[in-house]
């Protein structure tokens, strides 16, 4: 079915999140008929205007059949559904059961093609989602239908963490000298419009698809040298050394083996530190090195106009827990 042209079917999971509920939108901008699939809890329920919503849930396959396929035909599934830690639980449990749920409940209904959002960090998997997500896209690659895993640069809401903390009149943090990593950070819109393409590009499919926003590569410290320069206030920024995640981590990680509810803060510290010292752009394999030049850029939105549109009152973030800062 997802071979015919025009307007697709199409089941959309991990639709209550800010990406998710962006690729809601391009999607439905993009002509096709859209059913979110939601979890019942979920207590403030977006907009979605001109899709349809369905309650159920994703982890559940007799759910994901009864409640959100319906026994009805689709023509593809979008998936922007992360887990909420990155804890290991979790992470196995929605990156990779979950979704290997959703693509059996999707090729039963007839689905062709599915479109992952996955992510750039997947190419030095040192963490537990990093390769649970591996292992889910080593699922749908083997699967036998259409795929098109879309491995996305820096969201803008995760380098937005410090922005009040400067309009209070702190200095903005960075670990070591904040020149060490770079990264293309993509906006919301920017990057569902780019995942609801890849339903009708032909040469999106049977890919893995690095991509990153406009402009150049960026690293902290001109994140922080720009956010001060749009105050029209000299930058004042202060250095946290790595050393002291390493000593979090090495301290949580001791303490786990006590206190297991203290496994799922190591992990947490080594996501942190993750962050900290990789860069979020396209991995050479050879070389070892990052490349900002080997990283796809889409979209006409950057880091600047969104922080700008912060510190105007005309936008606003929703942070999740993987934030350093």
């Amino acid at each position: 079915m997802s071979d015919q042209p025009g307007p697709k079917r199409v089941f959309l999971i991990g639709a209550t999140g800010t990406i998710g509920r962006a690729t809601a939108r391009a999607l439905v901008q993009a002509g096709h008929a859209v059913v979110c699939f939601v979890r019942p809890e979920t207590k403030s329920l977006p907009e979605f205007a001109g899709a349809t919503v369905r309650f159920g849930h994703v982890t559940d396959p007799a759910s994901l059949a009864r409640d959100g396929f319906c026994g009805e035909r689709f023509d593809a599934l979008v998936s922007c559904l992360t887990s909420r830690t990155g804890a290991p639980g979790d992470a196995w449990a929605i990156e990779h059961d979950a979704h290997v749920a959703a693509l059996d409940a999707a090729k039963a209904a007839g689905v062709g093609h599915m479109v992952l959002l996955s992510a750039i960090c997947v190419q030095k998997p040192l963490l537990a989602f990093q390769r649970a997500k591996l292992a889910f896209e080593k699922v749908l690659i083997e699967s036998g239908i259409d795929y098109s895993i879309v491995r996305a640069t820096a969201f803008f809401k995760s380098l937005s963490g410090q922005v009040d903390r400067v309009k209070q009149g702190k200095s903005f943090l960075v670990f070591g000298d904040g020149t060490k990593t770079a990264c293309k950070p993509i906006s919301d819109d920017d990057l569902a419009r780019f995942i609801a393409a890849c339903l009708t590009d032909p040469e999106r499919r049977g890919r893995i698809l690095p991509i990153g926003g406009p402009g150049e590569a960026i690293t902290p410290r001109q994140q922080a040298e720009q956010l001060f320069a749009l105050m029209g206030r000299k930058a004042r920024i202060s250095s946290v050394p790595v050393a002291l995640l390493d000593t979090i981590i090495f301290a949580l990680s001791a303490l786990g083996r006590v206190v297991p509810s203290l496994r799922d803060k190591a992990e947490l510290a080594r996501i942190g530190r993750y962050y900290a010292t990789e860069s979020m752009l396209v991995l050479d394999p050879v070389t070892g090195q990052y490349s900002a030049d080997a990283t796809p850029s889409t979209g006409s939105e950057t880091l600047l106009d969104f922080y700008a549109r912060l510190i105007a009152g005309k936008a606003s973030i929703e942070r999740g827990e993987h934030a350093v800062f």
